[in-house]
C-alpha cells in the first residue's frame, strides 16, 4: 500500500514533447507526400485537357470521368494502351539487366572486402573510389554519358565518326541505349549496395565464421552456409528498394534522348508520366498521367507485397501459429473447468 508522502508525489509524464519534437516530420510528410498521392488518386478519376482527335477530347479536369482513363489505358485506347505496356515492358527490361548483376558484384565486393583473410592494401580507398558514383546526381551522370555518346559533337562520334550518334544510340538495333543505361545504372549503385551488404556482413556474429574456419570450411561453403543465408533481410531490403527505384526510372533515359524526345527502347512508364503532364495545352493528358501513375503504384504495391510474401520466415510463422492453438486450447480448458479428456 502506497504512503502518503508516494501518493503526494505527481508524476511527469514527457511523452507529449516527444510528439512535439516529431510533429514537423509528419506536418512535411503530409504536404510533400501524402497530400501528393492522395491528389494522384483522384486526378486519375478527372478528364484531360486533350485537342480535338483524342479520344477524350473536350474533357476538362473539372469533369469526372470514372474509370475511363484507365480503361483507356489498359485495354481501349490503342495509341496510350501501346506506349504505356512498351514503357512498361522497358522498365521491367532494364532494371532486371541492371540488378541481377549489381547484387551480383556488390555482393563478390563486400564478401572480398569483409574477409579478414584477404590482405589487400588500400581497401579503404577502394571503398570510397566505388562509392562515388553515388554521391553524383543521376541527371548530372545522364549529361556526361550523353556527352560521351549521345550528341552530334560526343566522344564517340569524334572517334567512330557517325553521322550522329545520338541517331546510332536510338536507331537499328534496340539493345545500345538498353545496355548503356544498363551500364550507367549498374555504374551508379553498385557502389551503394556494397555498402550496404558490408554493413549486413559485418552484423554476423564472427564466432560462426571461426567455427566454420575450424570445422575445415573452405570459403565457398562459408558463403553459402553462413554468409549468403544470414543476410536474408539486407538482401530483401536492397531488392525492395531497388525495384522501387528501379520502377521510378526517370531521368537518365529521359536525358539521354535522341534531340526528338526519349529513345523509344528505353522511354519507362516514368517517362511517359511525365510526357502526358508536360505536353502543350492541346497534348495534356493529366487523367491518363494520374490513372498511370496509380497503376504503376499499384504494381510496385504488389511486387514489394510478393517479395515480402516469398521472403517470409517460414519457422517463425509455424511457431506463432502453435502459440495461437496453445493459448486457444488453454482457453478452452479454462472454460471447461480445467478438464479435458
Amino acid at each position: 500500500m502506497a504512503t502518503a508522502a508516494q501518493r503526494r508525489i505527481k508524476s511527469v509524464s514527457y511523452a507529449k514533447y516527444g510528439y512535439i519534437f516529431i510533429l514537423p516530420f509528419f506536418v512535411i510528410y503530409f504536404i510533400f507526400m501524402i497530400y501528393p498521392l492522395v491528389d494522384t488518386f483522384v486526378l486519375s478519376f478527372k478528364g484531360n485537357t486533350l485537342g480535338p482527335g483524342s479520344v477524350a477530347r473536350h474533357e476538362s479536369l473539372n469533369d469526372w470521368v470514372g474509370w475511363s482513363n484507365y480503361k483507356n489505358i489498359l485495354f481501349k485506347d490503342g495509341t496510350n494502351t501501346e506506349y504505356f505496356f512498351e514503357s512498361l515492358k522497358n522498365t521491367i527490361i532494364i532494371w532486371s539487366g541492371n540488378f541481377l548483376p549489381q547484387i551480383s558484384l556488390s555482393l563478390l565486393l563486400a564478401v572480398w572486402f569483409t574477409d579478414l583473410r584477404v590482405k589487400m592494401p588500400g581497401k579503404g580507398f577502394f571503398k570510397v573510389v566505388m562509392y562515388l558514383p553515388n554521391i553524383i546526381t543521376a541527371a548530372s551522370v545522364a549529361g556526361l554519358f550523353y556527352m560521351l555518346f549521345g550528341g552530334e559533337y560526343s566522344v564517340f562520334a569524334s572517334l567512330f565518326h557517325p553521322k550522329n550518334s545520338a541517331e546510332w544510340l536510338g536507331m537499328g538495333d534496340v539493345w545500345r541505349a538498353r545496355l548503356l543505361v544498363m551500364f550507367i545504372q549498374i555504374w551508379m549503385w553498385f557502389g551503394n549496395t556494397m555498402i550496404m551488404l558490408m554493413s549486413g556482413i559485418q552484423g554476423i556474429n564472427e564466432s560462426l565464421f571461426e567455427a566454420a574456419e575450424i570445422d575445415g570450411a573452405n570459403a565457398t561453403q562459408t558463403f553459402w552456409r553462413i554468409t549468403f543465408p544470414l543476410l536474408k533481410t539486407i538482401m530483401v531490403y536492397t531488392l525492395l528498394t531497388s525495384m522501387i527505384g528501379g520502377l521510378q526510372m526517370f531521368d537518365i533515359p529521359y536525358m539521354l534522348n535522341s534531340g526528338d524526345g526519349v529513345i523509344p527502347s528505353i522511354k519507362t512508364v516514368a517517362c511517359f508520366i511525365y510526357e502526358k503532364f508536360q505536353g502543350g495545352d492541346v497534348e495534356k493528358c493529366y487523367g491518363y498521367a494520374g490513372a498511370a501513375s496509380v497503376i504503376l503504384f499499384f504494381i510496385t504495391a504488389v511486387l514489394g507485397a510478393l517479395v515480402f510474401y516469398v521472403q517470409r520466415d517460414k519457422d517463425a510463422i509455424e511457431k506463432n501459429r502453435k502459440r495461437r492453438e496453445a493459448m486457444k486450447e488453454a482457453k478452452r480448458r479454462a472454460k471447461g473447468g480445467g478438464f479435458s479428456i
